[in-house]
C-alpha cells in the first residue's frame, strides 16, 4: 500500500498530524520507535499539564491517551516499535525504512520530538550506584510516594510540577542550583503557596546510602548540609540524539534541529516536519505549539499530494 502521508513519531505532534490527515481523508500511517506518547509519556507520565486549552489540568498520560484514542477512531494506521532508519526517494513516492520493514508514502511528516534521548545526570558521587535504588529521573505514581521523603532536583516547569504532585501525598523538597526558578510564573506561585521546602543556590556533593538512598549531602553558600531522603528525582533536562536526521538528508540549524519554512517544509521534496524536532526564529517548545505546527505540516502535505485546485 502507498499511503498519502507517513507520520514518523506518535507524540502529541505526530498524533495531531495523523488526526488532521484523516480529517482530509488521506490514508495515514503513523510510525513510532517505541510506544505511543513520545517523551510526554516517557519522561513525564504523572505530570499535570495546566496550559493545554480545554483542560483546567490534565495528566500527561491521559492527554496522550486521548490523542491516541482520537487518532485510532479516525482510522490512522498506528504501528509501535517501528524505528525509522532511513527515508529515501522512490519513483514518485517516498520510501520509509524501519529496522524490519519498508513503507511507501506520497509524503512524510517528521515529528520525532527530541529523538532518542536520555535524562541528564548530575554527575554526583553515588548517583550511578543508587540509580533505581532511590534515585530516579521519572516521578513514580503518587501511590508509590506515600510515606517517603522525596527530593526533586531542577528549576524548570517539569521539576516544579512533579514536586507539586509529590507534595499532595508526602514530604517534599525541591533543590535548585540557582537563586531563581526558570519556570512559568504560575508554577512558581503554586510552589510558593505549597508545603514544599525550597533549597536554592545548592549543589549536590553526594548521594548517600548502601543498598538504597538514605540521605543527600548538599553544598549551599560554601557550607555543607545533609538531608534525609528516600527518593531523589532528577529533572534537569535531557540529552538528545538526533544524528539520524543527517542520514535522512534533512538540513539542520546550528541547534541540530530540522530547518523548516513557515509552512513546515524541509529541504526535501515532500518531507515536512513539526514539533520539538523543528527549529526556526522564535520557536517556543510547547505541546500546543507542536500541535499547531502539525496542522500546518498536514495541510502542506495535503496540498503536495492531492494538489487541490485552490492550492
Amino acid at each position: 500500500m502507498v499511503y498519502d502521508v507517513i507520520v514518523i513519531g506518535a507524540g502529541p505532534a505526530g498524533l495531531t498530524a495523523g488526526i488532521y490527515a484523516r480529517s482530509k481523508m488521506m490514508s495515514t500511517l503513523v510510525l513510532e520507535s517505541g510506544t505511543v506518547g513520545g517523551q510526554l509519556v516517557a519522561l513525564y507520565p504523572e505530570k499535570g499539564i495546566h496550559n493545554y486549552p480545554g483542560f483546567e489540568t490534565v495528566q500527561a498520560r491521559k492527554l496522550s491517551d486521548k490523542l491516541y484514542a482520537q487518532a485510532e477512531s479516525m482510522e490512522c494506521d498506528i504501528r509501535e516499535n517501528q524505528k525509522v532508519v532511513d527515508i529515501v526517494d522512490g519513483d514518485q513516492k517516498i520510501i520509509v525504512k524501519t529496522q524490519d520493514s519498508e513503507y511507501e508514502g506520497m509524503s512524510v511528516i517528521v515529528a520525532i520530538g527530541m529523538g532518542e534521548f536520555t535524562p541528564r545526570k548530575l554527575g554526583a558521587p553515588g548517583e550511578n550506584e543508587l540509580e533505581g535504588k532511590g534515585i530516579d529521573y521519572i516521578l513514580p505514581v503518587k501511590e508509590d510516594l506515600v510515606g517517603k521523603k522525596v527530593v526533586m532536583f531542577g528549576g524548570g516547569n517539569s521539576a516544579i510540577e512533579m514536586a507539586l504532585i509529590a507534595d499532595q501525598v508526602t514530604d517534599t523538597t525541591i533543590v535548585h542550583r540557582r537563586p531563581e526558578f526558570r519556570a512559568d510564573e504560575m508554577n512558581v506561585k503554586n510552589l510558593n503557596e505549597s508545603n514544599i521546602r525550597k533549597i536554592m543556590n545548592a549543589n549536590v556533593k553526594s548521594f548517600n546510602g548502601t543498598d538504597h538512598l538514605e540521605s543527600i549531602t548538599l553544598e549551599q553558600d560554601g557550607k555543607e548540609m545533609t538531608i534525609e531522603a528516600d527518593l531523589a528525582v532528577i529533572n534537569i533536562g535531557i540529552t538528545a540524539n538526533l544524528e539520524i536526521l543527517k542520514k535522512w538528508g534533512l538540513e539542520l540549524t546550528e541547534n541540530g534541529l530540522i530547518k523548516v519554512g513557515i509552512d513546515m517544509s524541509t529541504n526535501r521534496h515532500g518531507v515536512f516536519a513539526c514539533g520539538d524536532v523543528v527549529d526556526y526564529p522564535g520557536k517556543y517548545k510547547q505541546i500546543i505549539t507542536g500541535c499547531g505546527e502539525a496542522a500546518t505540516a498536514c495541510l502542506m502535505a495535503y496540498k503536495f499530494v492531492k494538489k487541490p485546485y485552490w492550492a
